[in-house]
């Protein structure tokens, strides 16, 4: 059985323009798509087979990649249980001309192993911690998959949930996509990565369509999956600003899932993203003024509020604990 530190796998990017959004900036949702095909690599190849992802935690971005720059993402497994896995993922960039490294983000992400008809499956690789260090990093990690047994328990519920709350603010914007073979990573399944590329490009169109300017991706909240896209499916994105600060704004934005042979509609996640207004030189630009009217918005605004401040003790604890 392999420790923790056996599972440790890198995967190196070198950022493009064709990477970027805007002021030569990596994109949220690129980085996120490299986030989820990393952890993926690991998971899969632990499992030996297929695995889909079922929760990410928070992804906070705390410093621009910038075009030119290098991307190291390191990636490893910190716990399995018997059809599920929990897998650490940091982000560091580099200049190449000076060298310099920085912090970009840390997560930990849950990954089920399961077979060609989307089915779990048993795992039969178990990890044994090492040392003292690997065995707090395994007991964190089976302390977060418990916590999370409570949500996937509602699962089912969830997937049928396809009322959407962000209808009821002004700010809000709907799109659609159908999912081609280009947008798969196995048989029909469609790739995460590729649906939050979606997700922020959806949410980050209804901020910068508010501010009149450019918003760059801050932080993406814990993200749970209810129900997989396929191949032919019609997805719609529904999103709605559910709080304004003074240089960024939170931005909710539901996914739903359209078979379009049967007409039956799926609920595949709910997420939470926040966007800060910058300028050319990457400072922060004050958003235009927006205060909650109706009981609907206030409501929201309310526990965009808790997440904020939830956010911002979460943020001085990834840049405060460098593990592993």
């Amino acid at each position: 059985m392999p420790s923790i530190a056996e599972t440790k796998r890198q995967m190196i990017q070198f950022v493009f323009p064709e990477h970027a959004s805007v002021h030569n900036r990596l994109s949220g949702g690129r980085l996120m798509d490299w986030i989820m095909q990393a952890a993926t690599i690991d998971s899969s190849l632990i499992s030996k087979g297929i695995t889909v992802l079922g929760a990410t935690d928070s992804i906070d971005f705390l410093n621009p990649v910038m075009v030119g720059e290098i991307v190291t993402l390191e990636s490893w497994v910190e716990y399995i249980g018997s059809s599920s896995m929990e897998i650490g993922v940091k982000v560091y960039s580099e200049n190449p001309e000076t060298g310099d490294q920085k912090l970009t983000t840390s997560s930990h992400l849950a990954f089920v192993a399961v077979d060609k008809n989307g089915k779990p499956r048993k795992i039969a690789e178990k990890i044994t911690p090492s040392n003292s260090e690997e065995m707090a990093i395994y007991t964190e990690a089976k302390k977060r998959k418990d916590e999370r047994l409570a949500q996937v328990a509602k699962r089912d519920n969830q997937a049928r949930n396809v009322i959407d709350e962000t209808e009821i603010v002004r700010e809000h914007l709907e799109t659609t996509k159908v999912v081609l073979p280009e947008d798969t990573f196995h048989g029909d399944f469609m790739a995460v990565g590729k649906l939050m590329m979606d997700i922020d490009q959806a949410a980050s169109i209804l901020a910068m369509r508010f501010v009149k300017g450019v918003m760059i991706t801050g932080s993406l909240d814990d993200l749970y999956f209810y129900s997989p896209i396929r191949i032919g499916d019609i997805i719609t994105f529904k999103a709605g600003i559910t709080y304004v600060g003074q240089s960024s704004l939170e931005v909710g934005i539901k996914v739903l899932s359209e078979n379009v042979l049967t007409g039956e509609q799926r609920h595949t996640c709910t997420a939470f993203l926040s966007f800060v207004h910058i300028a050319e030189d990457g400072t922060t630009k004050p958003v235009p003024e927006f205060d909650p009217e109706t009981p609907e918005e206030k409501r929201l605004w309310r526990r965009a509020l808790e997440r904020k401040d939830f956010r911002s003790e979460r943020v001085k604890g990834v840049k405060s604990n460098d593990e592993y």
